[in-house]
């Protein structure tokens, strides 16, 4: 079944309509199901919202599909619908998807404001299939539940506390890569997003973990943590315009700050040591 109305904004679901189609047209028999993640599925989104998919496939793409979705996508990104330059997901196995011990093996990838696929393991996290699981909404295809089985909450975290100290040790060693607007933003909504993950077992919204870290974090972040949600409209703008000093040099504190909390959220033992 093809849901024809799965957001709120008339021209969002426009393009969702036609990728659905256009994927299923394309893929014939090795569509399973395509369905949004992300913002939209977890219901925390507004305009600004990147728009976050995933195809189900019951085979790995061949050239000729790879081909023919490049050209989709590429004839999407052009149309004259600011939602149509915010896609991003991935084209996932049906056996991979269903086997979290496999996540962080490259699949094709559609990267937020690009027109083509890249091999990338962006999607391929049990932060992913939890959200699918749990919140995925259907534009065609099975409820996401029958594709994904469940796995412990400790897994969830085992990875959410990897990632913080992975990504926090890139963004230190070249933190000006990160100097921007946008990124020094996204990166406090997402550190207090991820504690909120560590503490509940839940992948919620940005808003949910922004919300979360001004009642429980050190008052003396709740400044930047106000700035950091305040400046996130008009992502394409910030991404070109440079932090503020003082709110980057911040912002790298509190990467320090927020990894050096995991522990806190150990009491069992289950998460990967400091």
């Amino acid at each position: 079944m093809r849901q024809p109305f799965p957001t709120p904004y008339e021209d969002l679901n426009a393009i969702l309509n036609d990728l659905s189609a256009a994927v299923e047209a394309i893929l014939g028999d090795n569509l399973i199901g395509l369905y949004l993640q992300g913002s939209f599925a977890v219901g925390e989104f507004d305009e600004h919202s990147d728009v976050d998919f995933i195809a189900v496939i019951r085979d790995e793409l061949a050239e000729a599909d790879v081909s023919a979705l490049n050209a989709l996508h590429a004839r999407l990104f052009a149309l004259d619908n600011h939602w149509a330059q915010h896609l991003e997901g991935s084209y996932f196995p049906q056996a991979l998807l269903r086997d979290p011990d496999v996540n962080g093996r490259p699949l094709w990838f559609l990267d937020h404001g690009s027109r083509s696929l890249v091999r990338s393991n962006h999607c391929n996290t049990l932060v992913v299939r939890w959200v699918l699981r749990e919140h995925g909404i259907a534009l065609l295809g099975p409820a996401p539940a029958t594709l994904i089985d469940p796995f412990p909450d400790n897994e969830l975290r085992r990875e959410i506390a990897w990632d913080m100290r992975d990504w926090g040790a890139r963004i230190m060693a070249e933190p000006e890569s990160f100097n921007n607007h946008f990124y020094q933003t996204f990166i406090v909504q997402s550190y207090c997003r991820m504690l909120h993950s560590l503490e509940t077992g839940q992948i919620l919204s940005k808003r949910a973990g922004v919300t979360w870290g001004k009642a429980h974090l050190d008052p003396a972040w709740h400044g930047l943590i106000d700035r950091t949600w305040a400046g996130r409209p008009d992502p394409a703008a910030s991404v070109r315009r440079p932090a503020d000093p003082a709110d980057f040099q911040a912002t790298l504190d509190f990467i320090r700050y927020a990894i050096d909390l995991i522990p806190a959220f150990n009491a069992g033992g289950e998460l990967p040591p400091p």
